[in-house]
C-alpha cells in the first residue's frame, strides 16, 4: 500500500472567493458534522469557506439577503446562499474555517482498486482537549474566534453506513495522534490538544459501483489508508500554519 504518484488528488475542485468547491460529479452518500447539510445525506458538492477569525463580530463580505438577521446567526443558510452564488452543484454540504485557502492540503492514497482523497485545512489557535470545560478563562479569547481542523475524505469505495462512521473515527484518531506527535497544547492549559473546539469531518463515498466495504476500522486496508492520509495532511497543515 502506497500513496499514488505525487499523492495528488483527482477529484474536480477549485478555489474561488476564499472557498474550496469540490465537485463530486455524481451524487454521493455523505456523513459529516458540517453546519450546512450535516448528518447522513446525499450530495453532489462540498464547500469549505474561509471566514474572518471572529465572524460573529465582523461584517461579512458576502452580500446576500439576511431578512433582518446577521448572516452568521444562520451558517447553514449563509452557506446555502453562497453555494448558489458560486454555482456549486446541489445538494451541497458546507463547512466554514478561518484558515486561508492558500494553506489547503490535498493528498491521495490508493491500493488494490480503492482510493481515498483528503482535503484538509488546519488551524490550532482554538486547540482544545476533549473533556476540558467548554468555556475557559485565562487567554481572554472566545473559543469560537479562530482555528479549526476541517477534514474532507472522498473515496471511490461504496461504504456501508457503519464503515462511514468508522472512517470518521479513524480520521479523528489520526488527527489527534498528529497533534500529540507535534506537542500541540490545549489553549486552556489542560495538557495536549486532541483537536480544536470547532473541528469538522466529512466522509463522501459512492452510492453504487466501486468496491463495497462493510468495515473501515484500523485493522482494515481502507482504515489504514485513511489513518496514514489524514496523519500526513494534518502534519503538513501544522507545518504550514507554523510558517504562516
Amino acid at each position: 500500500m502506497r500513496p499514488s504518484a505525487g499523492g495528488y488528488v483527482k477529484t474536480a475542485h477549485r478555489i474561488v472567493r476564499d472557498t474550496l468547491v469540490i465537485d463530486l460529479s455524481l451524487v454521493h452518500r455523505v456523513l459529516s458534522s458540517a453546519p450546512r447539510s450535516g448528518g447522513l445525506v446525499r450530495a453532489r458538492s462540498i464547500l469549505n469557506h474561509q471566514v474572518a477569525a471572529n465572524p460573529v463580530a465582523q461584517r461579512p463580505l458576502f452580500h446576500g439577503k439576511t431578512n433582518g438577521r446577521t448572516k452568521w446567526s444562520d451558517p447553514a443558510r449563509y452557506l446555502g446562499t453562497l453555494a448558489w452564488d458560486l454555482d456549486a452543484e446541489p445538494p451541497c454540504v458546507g463547512l466554514m474555517t478561518a484558515v486561508p485557502m492558500k494553506r489547503l492540503v490535498a493528498l491521495r492514497e490508493e491500493s488494490n482498486g480503492i482510493w481515498v482523497e483528503c482535503f484538509c485545512t488546519v488551524g490550532v489557535t482554538n486547540a482544545a482537549r476533549a473533556g476540558e470545560p467548554a468555556v475557559f478563562k485565562g487567554s481572554g479569547r472566545r473559543c469560537c474566534e479562530a482555528g479549526t481542523i476541517n477534514i474532507i475524505l472522498i473515496t471511490n469505495a461504496n461504504l456501508s453506513v457503519p464503515a462511514m462512521v468508522g472512517a470518521v473515527q479513524v480520521a479523528t484518531e489520526s488527527k489527534t495522534a498528529a497533534l500529540m506527535d507535534r506537542g500541540v497544547p490545549s489553549r486552556a492549559g489542560h495538557g495536549g490538544a486532541t483537536g480544536t473546539g470547532t473541528d469538522a469531518v466529512v466522509v463522501a463515498c459512492r452510492l453504487r459501483g466501486g468496491p463495497r466495504i462493510q468495515y473501515s476500522g484500523t485493522h482494515t486496508e481502507i482504515g489504514a489508508m485513511i489513518g496514514r492520509l489524514v496523519g500526513r495532511c494534518v502534519q503538513t497543515g501544522l507545518t504550514r500554519a507554523a510558517s504562516a
